[in-house]
């Protein structure tokens, strides 16, 4: 749940971005420049969070009155040592604020620091990571709540979609790119796992709005409504208007998360009265036009 420490919004003196050239992090650099609010991004390009001196060199950036996005990460977390590198940047940026403190911070994490359920998420589900990526971002919000303790926001999104997304995973985003290019659309098994997909846009909105009431505590970002991965693959068949063919394949594992990932998303309406979460065949169709 969200405490709203400025009830009206207002825009931040300055938002430092860390992954200002990642997919979450070009989007609310896009959205946030859009609403006439100063931007400093910093890219991967410019600052590598996983040298050593990357948190000296980041409080020399940071300004007493500025708000701190952390969307950097080497993801997804595959391995031991893609572990190991995300947790040094974790490390960084607690070191850079201890030393320079700021306004405000927000660090985007993910709904895999949650434990599987049969039953719809919420804020207040038991983190208990079952992967190395969920472990990742589990320890940096630990590390960042025990290093700093001023106003923090941990923000969790469920699987994102949109354009601009630069991993091509299994879901609307390869399926779109694959009809596009008339090729056939395989899923895995019968395309049964029911998960919930939110546009890249409600994703950038909403973290803005955090970032204008300054708001402290934790939202997942998922609109609620799970869908089958073979409905999604109809609907972009149907949107883009081809023939792509539809087929299902053996699956090698189990599914993930036991085909069912559900959450519920009254904590965002409570937090945002006025925000609503874009339907899926509609944010297709903006990502396709």
């Amino acid at each position: 749940m969200l405490t709203h420490l400025l009830e009206t919004a207002t825009h931040p003196n300055r938002v430092v971005i860390l992954g200002s050239a990642g997919f979450v992090g070009s989007a609310c650099c896009q959205r946030l420049e859009s609403q006439g609010i100063t931007v400093l991004s910093v890219p991967r390009t410019e600052l590598d969070l996983t040298q050593p001196d990357a948190g000296e060199t980041l409080a020399e950036l940071l300004n007493p009155e500025d708000t701190l996005l952390f969307v950097s990460a080497k993801a997804p977390v595959k391995n031991e040592a893609m572990l190991i590198e995300n947790l040094q940047m974790g490390k960084a940026v607690c070191e850079a604020l201890q030393k320079s403190p700021v306004k405000h911070v927000a660090y985007i994490s993910s709904d895999a620091v949650y434990v599987d359920s049969g039953s719809p998420l919420s804020e207040e589900s038991y983190a208990q990571p079952g992967s190395l990526h969920g472990i990742m971002h589990l320890a940096r919000e630990v590390m960042l709540t025990n290093a700093w303790q001023g106003p923090l926001c941990l923000l969790r999104p469920t699987l994102i979609y949109g354009t601009g997304d630069p991993h091509n995973g299994y879901g609307p985003n390869r399926f779109i790119r694959l009809a596009k290019k008339k090729e056939e659309i395989l899923l895995f098994g019968e395309g049964e796992e029911r998960r919930d997909h939110v546009w890249i846009q409600d994703v950038s909105d909403l973290i803005c709005r955090v970032l204008s009431h300054r708001s402290t505590g934790i939202l997942n970002i998922a609109t609620g409504t799970v869908v089958p991965f073979r409905e999604i693959a109809e609907q972009v068949a149907q949107i883009t208007l081809n023939t792509s063919q539809i087929k299902s394949s053996p699956r090698s594992g189990p599914m993930p998360h036991n085909g069912y990932r559900a959450f519920d998303p009254a904590a965002t309406y409570q937090a945002f009265r006025d925000f609503t979460y874009t339907n899926l065949k509609d944010g297709l169709r903006k990502v396709y036009g």
